[in-house]
């Protein structure tokens, strides 16, 4: 009976108390109102539970899609262009030397200087030279008038032979008259011999005379009559005269080709060059070409031909163009002085280093290419990938 009379007690204070709180909440917003404040914005309604479980494939799904499809866009556009960083700017370069010794008389060009072909580069003295071209031209003409000599005096000895037959014709017609006349005991012995002597010192003077008439003949190559110089000792002559004069000729060093000079300064006038010494440096400008290390898997599609961009890490910006020239028929490794042994057991494989030729297109606003600028060249193989390579 007490535990109802609490209950009922407690009922309407509780409802008091649920009233008043929906009292004080329908009153606050009016409140708000009259304080001129915007009402409190109504909570998000959250979206169903079967929507976000629908949603969640789709995105992953999505995402998968936009992941295979840009794959595949970059695999079929990709394997047309090749870049190659390991590349720099070449051109003909020359260190310029001669094959004589000798004092260099005056150097004709200074530091970074354009010359042509055929430009005097540095003299050497050629007093000695022109010295030891004198003694082979007087050595020619002395060659020339000693084979002159052989042949008269070849006809010499022809004319003597002659004279010396005569003798032994003479000799052989004594000693036989002498021979019939000693068996008829009408002239002595002695007359006899003494005849006899005379013959044979006539025979083998004519003999000894032909000899030398043959020895003469061979001296002039078999001819009497051949042209002195198409001789051997003529024309061995006449090849020391053309090497005096050669030697002479480089004392002037030209240009081979057109360039600029470089390290002029290490060359002196009054300093002794030895031959085949390095004077100073030529860089030829008249063409330029990029010398270009691909690895050899990026070489499966260029060939000769091939247009390319160059950008040069000097001039940010700036673009060349240009065709592959030529392609190395061997790796760098190749020709290096110590190439690698790869017998061993411990061998590692080593994507190799194919030089591929490049040359450049110049116009005249670009700037100056020097031999050694670091390139980037990317070449354009023209090959385009198909779905059909996938399987």
């Amino acid at each position: 009976m007490s535990q109802s009379i609490s209950m009922q007690s407690a009922s309407p204070s509780v409802a008091r108390d649920r009233t008043g709180t929906d009292e004080v909440a329908e009153a606050a917003p009016a409140e708000a109102r009259r304080a001129g404040a915007a009402p409190a914005a109504p909570p998000a309604q959250r979206p169903p539970k079967a929507r976000q479980r629908l949603a969640r494939p789709v995105l992953m799904l999505g995402g998968i899609a936009v992941v295979v499809v840009g794959s595949l866009l970059a695999w079929l556009n990709g394997g047309r262009y090749v870049s190659v960083d390991d590349a720099y700017v070449g051109a003909a370069k020359l260190l310029v030397s001669t094959d004589m010794s000798g004092i260099v008389e005056r150097v004709g060009v200074r530091e970074g200087q354009a010359v042509k072909a055929g430009d005097v580069l540095f003299r050497l003295d050629p007093r000695q030279f022109r010295i030891a071209l004198d003694k082979a031209e007087a050595k020619l003409a002395e060659t020339r008038l000693a084979l002159e000599a052989m042949r008269q005096d070849y006809r010499r000895i022809e004319r003597d032979i002659a004279a010396q037959q005569a003798v032994v014709d003479q000799a052989r017609a004594q000693f036989d008259r002498y021979s019939a006349l000693v068996r008829t005991n009408n002239v002595s012995a002695a007359a006899y011999d003494e005849a006899r002597f005379t013959l044979e010192a006539a025979e083998s003077k004519l003999a000894s005379l032909r000899q030398e008439a043959a020895v003469q003949l061979a001296r002039l190559g078999g001819r009497a009559d051949a042209d002195i110089e198409q001789h051997p000792q003529f024309l061995q002559a006449e090849a020391e005269v053309a090497e005096a004069r050669r030697q002479l000729d480089h004392t002037v060093v030209r240009a081979p080709f057109d360039g600029i000079v470089t390290q002029v300064d290490q060359l002196q006038p009054g300093q002794y060059l030895a031959a085949n010494t390095a004077a100073f440096g030529l860089i030829g400008d008249d063409r330029v070409w990029v010398d270009a290390n691909a690895k050899e898997t990026d070489l499966t599609y260029v060939k000769p031909g091939d247009p390319v961009s160059i950008a040069v890490d000097t001039y940010p910006g700036h673009v060349w163009t240009g065709r592959v020239e030529s392609i190395s028929p061997a790796s760098g490794a190749t020709f290096s002085v110590l190439p690698a042994q790869n017998a061993s057991g411990n061998w590692v494989k080593v994507v190799q280093r194919i030089p591929v030729r490049i040359a450049v297109e110049r116009r005249p606003d670009d700037p100056p290419l020097r031999v050694g600028m670091s390139v980037v060249a990317d070449i354009d193989t023209g090959h385009r990938r198909s779905l059909g390579d996938l399987f």
